[in-house]
């Protein structure tokens, strides 16, 4: 009964010590939002540029993936979708294009880029049969850096 008292009056001593310990200051909480801050003013443009570059990346790949269907397009029909027709002649069949045997892309319709802009097709392209172009972060024509057009002539070389 002796030993009940004491830790029952150890343990308002203890919590009454405790109280007035717990939780942190503003101060400490300040500095802590100070290094973070910090550490992301560091780190935040170098995982942003790493995300801008996977962009242009994925754009290369979708436009690979684009030339591909179209070759197996000119092997079914003998010839290459016209500008009109574009890159959706790879995912519906029309009446005017005898020995379509598609879809040639996945999914049954034609992505975006990865700035969600369309791609652009045209057919005859310079000097190459046919061009796919991405026109990049801003969405028109030229530009620089991650801006800059994105074009199966120079993803894929000259055909």
């Amino acid at each position: 009964m002796k030993q009940a008292r004491i830790s029952a009056a150890a343990r308002r001593t203890r919590s009454t010590r405790d109280d007035h310990q717990s939780g942190f200051t503003l101060v400490e909480m300040l500095v802590v939002i100070a290094i973070i801050g910090m550490i992301m003013g560091l780190i935040g443009p170098r995982v942003l540029s790493s995300l801008n570059e996977s962009r242009v990346k994925t754009a290369r790949i979708q436009i690979q993936s684009f030339s591909s269907a179209l070759d197996l397009f000119y092997l079914d029909t003998g010839r290459y979708p016209t500008t009109s027709e574009g890159l959706a002649a790879l995912v519906r069949p029309a009446a005017t294009i005898p020995g379509w045997a598609g879809p040639y892309l996945k999914g049954g319709n034609v992505p975006s880029d990865p700035w969600n802009h369309s791609y652009v097709y045209r057919a005859p392209g310079q000097h190459v049969p046919y061009e796919i172009v991405s026109y990049g972060s801003d969405g028109q024509e030229g530009g620089a850096d991650l801006a800059a057009d994105i074009s199966s002539s120079t993803t894929i070389g000259a055909r």
